[in-house]
């Protein structure tokens, strides 16, 4: 039973020991993180194109101000050499990995088929804007290299599968691996994931199948 002097405290609006435990809530503007303020400017690159998206523009979509997006970043330009080495770093990690293992160039290229499809499905945004940089500056050029170089390594890949026996070897490696990707790269204009059925799984099956299988039935 509750005596009336506890009562008079209550009712005296005093704190319990709940209130005196309970955490703070800070009023105010929504706060992001890094990585928030990285996918929505992403985002505004890929609808709006990198050239034409500003500071300014980016810091009113996420109702803040200049200063408070040089906090998160020290330029527009390092959003996109972030986002662009994601989408690089993937790649890359996949081809690095698929050659790490010592089985059949068939076998490899099928790893990085695969993986490629996957790090585009999981790395959606960075992949697109990655896919739709033109070399208008230093690090849209660097990025460009480093896009040829993995192409460069894929092409060996499948060079070495056709030695083997495993392709067709009347196809230059070069073309090959640019209908490969240019198939693996349409997908950014379709895919959406979370609005599809289809999972990555399944659509990384179902390239690799028309890369190795065609459509033709047997």
């Amino acid at each position: 039973m509750t005596t009336p002097s506890a009562n008079a405290t209550q009712a005296a609006g005093a704190p319990d020991a709940t209130d005196a435990v309970a955490p703070r809530v800070r009023r105010g503007r929504p706060g992001y993180d890094r990585a928030q303020v990285l996918e929505i400017a992403v985002r505004l690159f890929n609808e709006q194109g990198y050239d034409a998206t500003s500071v300014s523009s980016l810091a009113e979509e996420l109702g803040l101000s200049k200063a408070a997006m040089y906090h998160h970043f020290d330029s527009k330009e390092q959003i996109l050499e972030i986002a662009l080495d994601d989408a690089l770093s993937g790649l890359e990690a996949v081809l690095d990995g698929a050659l790490a293992d010592e089985l059949p160039a068939a076998t490899q290229l099928v790893t990085v088929i695969q993986g490629a499809v996957h790090v585009l499905a999981s790395r959606l945004p960075q992949v697109t804007l990655l896919l739709r940089v033109h070399g208008n500056s230093e690090i849209e050029r660097a990025a460009l290299v480093r896009r040829r170089a993995f192409d460069q390594r894929v092409a060996r890949l499948v060079e070495s599968a056709q030695r083997e026996g495993a392709l067709r070897a009347d196809i230059r490696p070069s073309v090959a691996t640019r209908l490969i990707f240019g198939m693996i790269n349409s997908i950014i204009e379709w895919y959406r994931p979370g609005h599809t059925s289809l999972t990555a799984d399944e659509l990384a099956r179902d390239v690799t199948r028309v890369v190795f299988d065609g459509l033709r039935a047997h």
